[in-house]
């Protein structure tokens, strides 16, 4: 909605509050709750939020070591500006609005190591050279009959699922759940994320929900609100829904394929799959799929769901419509597009999108070759590139490359390894239930 609606629905009472929030490295919305009356007269000066914000772990401890704050530095505010394109009612909270943010300085520049700011370098790229940027993300996810507050006193073992067998695209099975993905469709529709469609997927308790493409930051966002609304609804329902990669070993992975194209003067430029457009944008993409595989793989748990007649793809390759692919061509005409089969649900979508986009545009720039597609069952070739197995070969592959410093900076690969090598050496000091089991009596 625009600013006036906001002030017409504070002014008869149907808005007393607005969220605003931004993404952190995690892609968790993160920020805080306004009322809807001072939010009015503040909102061209913004909020402030301390800057740690983006230097914590997943338990929101500061971690020593990031150059951008640290406790040297004091651990100072950034300054929280309001993109009042996404301002919208937050249909599954009461008499509340919700906003995403900017952050930056207090200069106004962009603060280069936040994800919206690194998915908005991006779209600019893509505009310079004549390129709109338009995106869908499925979201794949599980759903449990515990609330949150059970799944974590008992260490989230021994949760019960919403289903007791496969339910891919299962209406009956799918109909015993109704109660939350109908709720889920109808929050997300009344808070302007349009839905297509939820279904039952591969798993026990597993579905996915699709909602309308859009222009790539658009998108993002909404990729970011709907795992937000869904959380929220369930918790209020009590019971829970999970984006992990990979819950259950036994299981299916939850996936968030992303669907991209480009545009240009008002017709999508990969509509010719032998044009230079299509082949650049797909060679570069899957050309910088290895180094930037932490952009759509960023955490430990991402990498079990990399396993063969899984779904997930273990392989860089393309084919069209196939879905051991990690690249698969769908649609046709104005509609065709790449999906990318590699991210998890876990992904943070504004780094996944900037990674795409950096990759499609170097390719197209430098007309990087587009392999041979690939016929057949992608899991039985031996001689394609492999997906990284684990986040330590993921970080050692960025650590290793250039061209991610090229696009990206020096700041922002920087900031981000040390994310990422933090979230490694956390799960090596660990011990987890897997040993407990296997050696507590045995060894």
């Amino acid at each position: 909605m625009v600013i006036e609606q906001l002030r017409a629905m504070v002014a008869d009472g149907r808005v007393d509050t607005v969220v605003c929030a931004f993404p952190d490295l995690y892609g968790r919305l993160v920020g805080k709750r306004l009322d809807a009356s001072f939010f009015l007269d503040t909102v061209e000066e913004g909020t402030h939020a301390c800057d740690y914000l983006l230097a914590v772990d997943m338990e929101m401890e500061p971690v020593a070591g990031y150059s951008f704050t640290n406790w040297d530095k004091g651990y100072g505010d950034l300054h929280l500006v309001a993109d009042l394109d996404t301002l919208r009612v937050a249909s599954w909270l009461d008499r509340t609005a919700i906003v995403l943010c900017d952050a930056e300085t207090d200069d106004h520049e962009p603060i280069a190591v936040a994800p919206r700011s690194v998915l908005r370098r991006q779209v600019d790229s893509a505009a310079a050279a004549g390129f709109d940027v338009v995106a869908a993300s499925e979201l794949e996810y599980f759903v449990y009959r515990t609330t949150y507050r059970d799944a974590a006193s008992s260490a989230y073992t021994a949760l019960e699922p919403a289903g007791w067998y496969i339910e891919d695209y299962h209406l009956l099975q799918g109909a015993r759940t109704e109660d939350l993905n109908g709720a889920f469709r109808r929050h997300l529709a009344a808070s302007g994320i349009p839905v297509e469609s939820t279904k039952g997927e591969w798993g026990r308790g597993q579905h996915e929900v699709n909602i309308r493409y859009a222009s790539v930051l658009e998108m993002a966002d909404r990729h970011a609100l709907l795992k937000h609304c869904l959380k929220e609804t369930a918790d209020r329902a009590g019971a829970a829904v999970t984006f992990m990669a990979k819950v259950d070993e036994g299981g299916a992975g939850s996936s968030s394929h992303l669907h991209v194209s480009l545009w240009r003067d008002g017709e999508n430029a990969l509509s010719d799959a032998s044009g230079d457009v299509f082949r650049g944008f797909l060679g570069g993409w899957m050309a910088h799929a290895r180094e930037l595989a932490a952009f759509y793989a960023p955490n430990v748990n991402s990498y079990k769901r990399y396993q063969a007649q899984s779904w997930a793809p273990t392989a860089v390759a393309w084919s069209r419509d196939n879905r051991t692919a990690g690249f698969r061509v769908v649609g046709s005409g104005s509609s065709q597009r790449v999906e990318c089969r590699l991210p998890g649900a876990d992904v943070n979508p504004y780094l996944a999108y900037a990674a795409a986009i950096a990759s499609a545009l170097d390719g197209i720039e430098n007309g990087l070759e587009l392999p041979a597609p690939f016929d057949g069952d992608v899991y039985e070739a031996a001689d394609l590139p492999r997906v990284p197995a684990s986040l330590d070969e993921a970080i050692a592959e960025l650590e290793a490359g250039t061209f991610a410093r090229a696009v990206f900076g020096d700041e922002l690969v920087d900031h981000y390894l040390h994310f990422l090598r933090t979230e490694a050496a956390a799960f090596r000091r660990a011990v987890t239930d897997w040993e407990r089991v296997r050696y507590f009596e045995r060894i």
